[in-house]
């Protein structure tokens, strides 16, 4: 990319909603890059949008920062992601997606048995406590004491 024709900092953070620091700080952490211009001006590719867009939703399902870096590098770094791209990406994700939907899934479904627990070593909770293994350390909030469950 022509350093030139490149998005400005303030250009991307007005398309992508973002603020400026937080540009920088995802090119910091090698997620975006830019080019310099003759005065010394960052200048990103249009593909950064993309990229900042999958970040910021990629967050919202819970994805860390050094997860997101794992599943970006598969993708160019100065053209617009193909359709092939994307997929290879999204089968990688749907994955995590997936887990995520059964994890909370079973916890909306155990959630109703484990309200006002508080010991977490009932015999019934399915949740945190199955087969009642914090009422084999003693007496008390086991978890919330420190014990560590597994």
């Amino acid at each position: 990319m022509p350093p030139e024709r490149g998005l400005s900092i303030g250009a991307l953070a007005g398309r992508t909603g973002l603020a400026v620091s937080a540009i920088r700080y995802y090119e910091a952490q090698g997620l975006i890059a830019a080019e310099r211009n003759a005065g010394n001006q960052r200048r990103f590719p249009r593909a950064a949008i993309r990229r900042l867009s999958f970040i910021l939703i990629a967050q919202q399902f819970g994805v860390s920062l050094a997860e997101i870096r794992v599943l970006l590098a598969d993708l160019p770094e100065g053209r617009n992601p193909s359709p092939a791209d994307w997929r290879r990406i999204s089968l990688q994700f749907r994955d995590r997606l997936d887990q995520r939907i059964a994890t909370l899934t079973r916890l909306r479904d155990d959630l109703d048995g484990c309200i006002g627990c508080g010991c977490l070593s009932l015999p019934k909770c399915a949740l945190y406590n199955p087969g009642d293994r914090a009422g084999e350390r003693g007496a008390g909030p086991r978890y919330l004491m420190g014990d560590r469950p597994g």
